[in-house]
């Protein structure tokens, strides 16, 4: 079997955390602040500031901002639920909204439609390791004086006509999931430019001090450790080959797969490739994926339920793109790890189930 997915860890990571471990400073210390200094490398050198997931990302991110009971901000159904989750944990109310059909991501002409006095903020989704188009989103918000908070927990290093994603809006959050096209185990990262929110987002993070027992405001426990931030380090430094190597993987897949819908590239765009997803149009997704798997080549989809319709939300909402892609989807193995026989199997595999069905 080709997994769908294979975490890239080695020697160096296995040395990081035992260095961590000698050192005996294992809680945020010296791993963490050298991490935070390097990550910003890839985000324009805006300041940078690590915690312990993703979604504590993106939900102190609006926290530290100011977003909060009354106020509504714009995101995309098509996503993990940990988008619109942020927004709610804030008091917040998430608008949900149609995206385009090609990228995968909100749609501009529907941001716009669903603005309201209300609106507080936009989040686009750089969903799979496209970026959104932030060109148009950006328009949108200046206009209307909104604020763009980016989830980029799948688009490390991604970018639009030359500005990293995460460099855009007034915060973009990042996460180091084993999965993502780098890991620490476990964290999540903020991106701002602007002071204000860097502080009042480490002192959340700690318990609402900057400064020991001087508590200022009430706050969480949703610190990086030292051995997180170690393993992150090193994957950092490997970020750009494999990077590299993904987008020669997706290059060679658009190139020879046939009776699927390939993914497209947006001009001006850096697309990374957190995962190869194609469409399923000409056949039933769910058949196709389960033929894959019985023939060795492993898949997912992500994701066949839009947010608005979980339990969590129950929402009767017309997104018609987003309900017709979300039965399309099918994300196909893209990591760098991948050897010239394997990405041949999973074209060879993929040509015959695609040929078999018509």
């Amino acid at each position: 079997m080709i997994p769908a997915a294979r975490p890239e860890i080695g020697e160096d990571e296995r040395a990081a955390v035992d260095r961590v471990l000698r050192s005996g400073m294992l809680a945020q210390g010296p791993e963490v602040a050298a991490f935070e200094s390097e990550f910003a490398a890839i985000v324009g050198g805006r300041r940078c500031i690590a915690l312990n997931s993703g979604t504590s990302a993106l939900h102190l991110a609006f926290l530290a901002g100011g977003v909060g009971p009354g106020d509504e901000v714009i995101v995309p159904s098509f996503s993990f639920a940990a988008t619109a989750n942020a927004v709610s944990l804030t008091g917040a109310t998430p608008v949900f909204v149609d995206i385009e059909t090609d990228y995968f991501s909100i749609n501009p002409a529907a941001v716009e439609a669903a603005i309201t006095p209300r609106t507080r903020a936009i989040m686009p989704v750089h969903l799979y390791g496209h970026p959104s188009d932030l060109v148009a989103l950006k328009a949108i918000a200046d206009r209307h004086d909104l604020q763009i908070y980016e989830d980029a927990a799948q688009a490390h290093a991604a970018s639009v006509d030359g500005i990293p994603v995460g460099a855009w809006g007034v915060a973009g959050s990042f996460s180091f999931y084993p999965t993502k096209n780098m890991m620490s185990g476990e964290g999540g990262m903020i991106t701002t430019g602007l002071e204000q929110l860097e502080r009042q987002a480490r002192m959340l993070r700690n318990q609402g001090m900057e400064r020991r027992y001087e508590n200022e405001v009430i706050g969480f426990n949703m610190r990086m450790t030292d051995i997180h931030a170690a393993i992150g380090r090193v994957q950092l430094s490997k970020l750009a080959g494999w990077t590299a190597k993904r987008q020669a993987n997706a290059a060679f897949l658009n190139e020879n797969l046939t009776g699927v819908v390939t993914p497209p590239t947006a001009p001006g765009a850096v697309h990374v490739y957190h995962q190869y997803t194609v469409r399923i149009v000409d056949h039933d997704r769910d058949a196709f994926a389960e033929e894959l798997s019985k023939r060795g080549v492993g898949n997912g989809v992500y994701y066949p339920t839009p947010i608005h319709r979980l339990p969590s939300f129950g929402l009767d909402l017309d997104l018609p793109v987003t309900e017709r892609v979300a039965g399309e989807v099918l994300s196909l193995p893209v990591y760098p790890s991948l050897t010239d026989d394997e990405l041949a199997t999973i074209v060879e595999t993929v040509n015959a189930v695609a040929k078999a069905g018509a």
